[in-house]
This record gives C-alpha cells, structure tokens and sequence, in this order.
C-alpha cells in the first residue's frame, strides 16, 4: 500500500504540472514542470523523500521500458528522419562537444571550490 501511496503523490504531481502547462500562455511541457515542483517540494519539505523514494527507484530502474512508446513511435517518421540526417548528426556532435565541456568546466569549477574550501578551513 505504501508503493501506493507513493506512485499517487508522483502522478499527483505531474497531474497538476500537465494543469499548469495547459494553461500557460506559451508552450512549456508539462513534464519539466513536474520536475521542479517536485523538486521545489522536496527543497521545501512540503514532501519528504521517503514519501516517494521507492516509487522513484521503481521508475528509475525500469526507465529504459518507459522510452519504448516514443522509439515505437518515432518509427512512423522514419522517412522524414531519413530525409533531415545530416542535420540531426550535426545537432548531435554539436550538442556532445558542448555538454562535454559544460561538464568539464562544471567539475573544474566544483574542485575548485572544494580546494579553496579546504584551504581556508586550515
């Protein structure tokens, strides 16, 4: 019952984020919004993570089931994915060089952090 439970407050959730996505006056999917209210209500306390921590490692551990509708459907398409290829490969390499080197950057900025962190602490 308490799977339940928690599976109801994350469908709640993105329930209420679909709402607010609807009503927005511009395109905004609805499932970012379920993210950071979810998040936002984690931060705030308003929800603990135990109310939803076995929920979340259920659809996280069967993430990859969950992605079989959209390739499936992607498949209808087939044609005009075929027709734009090179533009998708250069989105794709374009798109890998920069999370590569926003990554990078990221962790070398976290370090350091960290080190000037440890060296004022001495």
């Amino acid at each position: 019952m308490d799977f339940l439970k928690q599976m109801s407050i994350i469908f709640a959730v993105c329930l209420v984020s679909n709402f607010i996505s609807n009503i927005l006056p511009f395109a905004f999917p609805g499932s970012i919004i379920s993210m950071i209210l979810l998040f936002v209500l984690l931060l705030t306390r308003v929800i603990r993570l135990r109310q939803v921590l076995d929920a979340g490692d259920f659809l996280l551990g069967n993430m990859a089931f969950l992605f079989v509708p959209t390739v499936v459907g992607l498949m209808e398409y087939l044609p005009v994915l075929w027709e734009n290829i090179l533009a998708f490969i250069v989105i794709i390499i374009v798109t890998t060089i920069l999370t590569f080197a926003a990554t990078a950057y990221t962790v070398t900025a976290v370090i350091r952090l960290q080190q000037k962190k440890k060296g004022g602490d001495k």
